[in-house]
């Protein structure tokens, strides 16, 4: 997705310090980028407001990958970006004489290859005989969501990122700062635009999605219906195998400065007592391995078991595929090719992939209100509000939830997993946070501390999918209206017992009983 939900003006100074030289300039390429951390910021409101897998493997490196690509699969010999996942956000759209770089500011999605904002960076470079330069900006708030979970994540991705550039000699810097949040995406596409010299141009490119988010709708989607028919009539122009990013031809005569990632992760003020996880290795690697076993060992059950909490039938894809360590059309088109076999699987997979999670970055796009009651349909804020007051049989704090301690030992159960795991699975995702709406004395209580809980330990939190996910269970967002009942009025409702009709309760409860948390 193109838009900016968070700008700071401190990054985008430190980089025009980056690509100025003198006179002369850098043209700036940036990525998608919808990190949607105005919720960070606003932590401590929320706070305020709510106080009225498989076992853990033993951690190895991983072994050095090769993607397995498919039969009839040929590399793209050019350097060819569809001119569609491109816009100008600059008034200059030409590359001053004597401009000594290009510049990428990869912002959401964090790898080399399979990457069409860096593609388009590397055809640019080429074409003008230039230096390619990448930067990252390091952003950590002041709050209790910015864990050591996540940054160690990111960062040993970004790890992974600067060995492959030092290989391809295209420079790699990381950039820090101080904060000068901005809430709206439009102004903060515009404080970059202002914050940069009139003469380089800014061009912003969607390498995130597979249809870009401003070609596959041009408004806010109401569901999933009513965007996939435009998402599918346009996959066979966008889901194509990319380009390859290769060596660079122009070495540049001012290197990037060596980053001591060590140094790096031990300076962030970052809450540590929410640490790494086991199962889930960071970088593009890891990210391919995964999609490889899944290909091999758990598409063949997706169809039939993705709602059962003790089935190995998932992707597990979401954490590499939220940092950008891999590209969700790399994982379209892997699956699409090696999984003929399992077709009563593929269709289903490629609905969540791209259909699904392709709707939560409209959704955020198109919708100021994102992550808050403001941001449901009429019909929801109505029903919301008019069962407010409803008495609820069990009223929790976001302390007592924080620590699973619950009278549902299934809800207990999938707490601890998230805290413990950095996941939860996607059926008792919905569960967990319907549940919450249940047992707190408001929905904007209710939505308040689901965001917080899955932004706080989620790997794949801070994200599109998270936002729209707690949205849709608490709010009724991509939903209908359903039967009126007390609390939930008309939002779809879910109980303990539907989940015993699903999947064997009983076994998930006792793989999952919270230890002291």
């Amino acid at each position: 997705m193109i838009c900016l939900n968070y700008a700071y003006l401190s990054f985008a100074k430190q980089t025009c310090k980056l690509i100025s030289y003198g006179t002369t300039r850098c043209l700036l390429v940036t990525s998608s980028q919808i990190l949607s951390l105005q919720h960070i910021m606003a932590s401590n409101k929320r706070k305020a407001a709510s106080s009225a897998k498989p076992p853990a493997a033993k951690k190895q490196k991983p072994a050095p990958f090769k993607l397995r690509r498919g039969r009839g699969w040929r590399e793209r010999p050019d350097l060819s970006c569809n001119p569609k996942r491109i816009r100008f956000i600059s008034d200059t759209q030409s590359i001053k004489h004597g401009c000594e770089g290009i510049l990428y500011w990869m912002s959401r999605d964090h790898r080399i290859q399979d990457n069409w904002a860096l593609i388009h960076a590397q055809q640019l470079a080429v074409e003008e005989k230039l230096p390619l330069h990448i930067c990252v900006c390091l952003l950590v708030p002041k709050s209790e969501l910015s864990t050591l979970r996540h940054y160690n994540f990111m960062l040993k991705g970004l790890e992974e990122v600067a060995k492959e550039c030092k290989e391809l000699d295209i420079q790699f810097h990381l950039l820090r700062g101080d904060f000068s949040p901005l809430r709206s995406p439009l102004k903060a596409l515009e404080s970059l635009r202002k914050s940069l010299p009139e003469d380089i141009p800014l061009i912003q490119v969607d390498a995130h999605n597979i249809v870009p988010c401003w070609v596959a709708s041009i408004k806010l989607e109401y569901a999933a219906r009513t965007i996939r028919g435009k998402i599918t009539k346009l996959l066979p122009e966008f889901l194509t195998e990319f380009p390859v990013v290769r060596k660079h031809s122009y070495t540049a005569t001012r290197p990037a400065k060596p980053v001591d990632w060590s140094e790096a992760l031990g300076s962030l003020q970052l809450d540590r007592t929410v640490g790494e996880v086991d199962w889930a290795l960071p970088g593009s690697a890891a990210g391919s391995a995964m999609l490889e076993s899944f290909i091999d060992l758990r598409l063949k059950h997706f169809a039939n078991h993705r709602n059962d909490p003790n089935s190995a039938a998932l992707s597990q894809l979401s954490p590499w595929i939220r940092f950008g360590h891999l590209s969700a059309q790399r994982a379209a088109l892997q699956v699409q090719r090696c999984g003929k076999a399992f077709s009563e699987s593929v269709a289903p997979f490629i609905e969540e992939l791209v259909v699904r999670r392709e709707l939560t970055d409209n959704y955020c796009f198109y919708n100021d209100n994102y992550d808050n009651i403001k941001g449901a349909y009429e019909w929801a804020q109505k029903t919301l509000k008019d069962h407010a007051k409803d008495k609820r049989e069990y009223l929790y704090t976001q302390a007592d939830l924080e620590k699973a301690k619950t009278h549902d030992k299934l809800w207990n159960g999938a707490q601890y997993q998230m805290v413990s795991e950095g996941k939860m699975h996607g059926f008792l995702r919905m569960y967990w946070a319907k549940k919450i709406l249940e047992w707190t004395s408001s929905p904007e209580q209710a939505l308040s501390i689901a965001l917080y809980l899955n932004d706080r330990y989620s790997l794949d939190g801070q994200d599109p999918n998270g936002f729209v996910g707690c949205m849709w269970s608490i709010c009724g967002v991509h939903d209908q209206g359903w039967a009126e009942r007390a609390v939930f009025g008309k939002i779809r409702f879910m109980n303990y017992k539907g989940c015993l009709r699903k999947f064997d309760v009983a076994k998930f409860e006792t793989k999952y009983c919270p230890k002291k948390l």
